[in-house]
């Protein structure tokens, strides 16, 4: 007699682990229903929110860094001055503050103080910065300053996502462990008495 298309002797054939729905297991709490939940919310926030939130933020500081940038290439410009003074040093400290002069394109003469370095004599030119005052300045940034304050911004932006997702998601997992130990300890209270009675019999 064939077998074929009879049942088993042991009964139909149990599902897979994978053919029964996780929202159907009988030990699967409400806490982790909403735990899994979370967890896709934070990756969602992480694969969407992470990327837009650095490109915003690094965008927005290029942006005002590039401002900046026009606004000092606008008020700075760079003069050629003359050391009125030797520049003494013990080969310590490569660049030592030292007295300059120089004249302005409307033949105004100007002096001032200007890191030089150390061992330049006197009446040697001196190319500094300076800003509309006639005082002397540092150099006004450029797009290679304001690329890497936007990139700086953007992936200070990141790791600020990320740390808030994990911070999150610690919480919540926190905060739902402790109602998890008060719910277990409940019900331990209810079950207990029951348990230890079989062995006073």
């Amino acid at each position: 007699m064939s077998t074929h298309g009879s049942p088993s002797a042991s009964g139909p054939p149990r599902p897979h682990k994978g053919d029964v729905p996780r929202e159907a297991n009988p030990l699967r709490r409400t806490s982790d229903r909403y735990e899994s939940w979370f967890r896709r919310v934070l990756m969602l926030v992480l694969v969407l929110g992470l990327p837009v939130a650095a490109l915003s933020a690094g965008l927005t500081a290029y942006e005002s860094s590039m401002r900046t940038v026009h606004a000092q290439a606008a008020a700075r410009h760079e003069v050629t001055a003359r050391l009125t003074s030797d520049v003494l040093g013990d080969g310590l400290v490569s660049k030592r503050p030292a007295p300059i002069r120089w004249t302005e394109r409307n033949g105004t003469v100007r002096t001032g103080t200007a890191l030089v370095k150390a061992g330049t004599t006197k009446g040697a030119a001196v190319r500094v910065w300076v800003d509309r005052d006639g005082s002397v300045t540092t150099p006004p940034m450029n797009t290679a300053g304001a690329q890497a304050n936007g990139w700086f911004v953007a992936g200070m932006a990141a790791l600020g996502v990320a740390l808030g997702a994990h911070a999150a998601r610690a919480a919540t997992r926190l905060a739902l462990d402790r109602r998890r130990y008060a719910q277990w300890e409940a019900e331990w209270d209810l079950v207990e008495p029951l348990w230890s009675g079989r062995f006073r019999r």
